[in-house]
């Protein structure tokens, strides 16, 4: 099915601009529809359903940034990247079967909206006590997602407890795929800064790697090292309470800077790094 890009006809009273805006709900339903179809065709195309076989967030990302990019008129923008998200989610739900597994030790109501604004009401929303729990679901289950608030204004105070990256350390395990909202500001109203995980993608080329993450040990952290990873444009993210004398960070850099440019970078500023272990990507974030 095509439309054509016709000209509106002169509209000169009310009944001719309610019939011109069914005009237009029918065929963004019958392009929804033609979507949905396209998606049936993909299905039979990958030879699969099979859960976690869908994640694109490298794709996602494009998609919202264009949508953001295109935007005008007087719908408001969170209207817009709500009902993308919501399409972007569904069909993706209608691949391959997932849920959302939140980490609500914070409170459930901001986690409810992000997960609800990001991924609809189809999706199934799992809530878990803590971090370390939304993570072993996500290891357990076939292809589920995971998301966890953060608070990157509150990285140099130190988490009580354990560093809930731990468990995304290791080959196999579950890894960042994803920073919401992708498109931020200050009035957004799912605006809880969050990571999504997700087990390793099938395809690592679907991978996003403007930013990527890595869990660092070190047994001495200076601000001169502070300063080093400023200058290689990175952030440390979250820090844990040390343990056995041993400093847990969470570090963000751009993901042109490899481990061992990172490496150098912080040992030659005199922090003692012991392991340094990538734990996910994600895309830049899109500012407005």
């Amino acid at each position: 099915m095509r439309f054509s890009k016709r000209a509106a006809p002169p509209l000169d009273n009310l009944a001719d601009l309610r019939a011109e805006i069914d005009r237009i709900d029918a065929e963004m339903h019958a392009l929804l529809i033609q979507r949905g179809s396209i998606i049936d065709r993909l299905i039979a195309v990958k030879g699969t359903s099979a859960s976690g076989s869908a994640f694109r967030p490298g794709r996602e990302a494009a998609m919202m940034r264009r949508v953001a990019e295109r935007h005008r008129g007087l719908l408001p923008l969170d209207t817009v990247e709500g009902i993308w998200r919501v399409i972007i989610a569904t069909f993706t739900y209608v691949q391959a079967p997932f849920s959302v597994h939140a980490d609500i030790s914070g409170g459930d109501a901001a986690m409810r909206d992000s997960a609800r604004f990001h991924f609809g009401f189809t999706v199934p929303y799992r809530p878990h006590p803590t971090c370390a729990a939304v993570i072993e679901a996500v290891a357990a289950s076939r292809g589920d997602l995971g998301i966890f608030r953060f608070d990157p204004r509150g990285a140099r105070a130190p988490l009580a407890g354990a560093a809930w990256w731990d468990g995304l350390v290791g080959a196999g395990r579950p890894k960042v795929i994803a920073r919401l909202p992708f498109i931020e500001r200050p009035t957004h109203p799912a605006g809880t800064p969050i990571f999504v995980v997700a087990k390793p993608l099938d395809d690592p080329s679907a991978a996003q790697r403007d930013w990527v993450l890595h869990a660092a040990r070190v047994a001495r952290w200076t601000p001169e090292a502070e300063r080093a990873l400023q200058d290689l444009y990175g952030e440390v993210v979250a820090r844990a309470a040390p343990l056995s004398g041993e400093e847990r960070l969470l570090i963000a850099v751009p993901g042109g800077v490899g481990p061992r440019q990172l490496r150098e970078g912080l040992e030659r500023a005199g922090a003692a790094l012991g392991a340094l272990d990538e734990t996910g990507s994600h895309a830049a974030r899109f500012r407005v």
